[in-house]
């Protein structure tokens, strides 16, 4: 069996959370994530972008930027709204999730801007 390695998240350290398994992956660049939104966008699911103070990250509440993306299939223009809203809010954590309406749950959810811990 092979060694487990422990990621040292802890709640007092902001810096250190994890935001599901693409936070344990060394930072994707811009070109991933590009393929990340091809793929959730393939899927047919729907893309919407979340954002959130670090320092609240630990909830399960994250506020909703604009309304999600129904129907969009255009690459650009989701990245364009995670843009957006990371200059709206430069000190949040902004997440691009893929909401799968037939199954009525979260297909896919990646950090793609972290916001600096206060």
């Amino acid at each position: 069996m092979n060694d487990i390695q422990d990621y040292p998240s802890r709640l007092g350290d902001p810096a250190s959370r994890k935001f599901g398994t693409f936070s344990y992956l060394p930072p994707l660049d811009a070109d991933a994530i590009r393929k990340q939104v091809g793929y959730l966008i393939a899927r047919g699911w729907t893309p919407a972008i979340e954002h959130t103070e670090p320092a609240h990250t630990a909830g399960s509440y994250w506020y909703m930027w604009k309304l999600p993306l129904f129907g969009e299939i255009r690459a650009d223009a989701v990245l364009a709204e995670a843009a957006a809203c990371h200059q709206a809010h430069p000190n949040h954590h902004v997440r691009l999730i893929g909401y799968d309406s037939r199954r009525q749950t979260l297909g896919a959810s990646l950090v793609v801007y972290r916001g600096k811990p206060v």
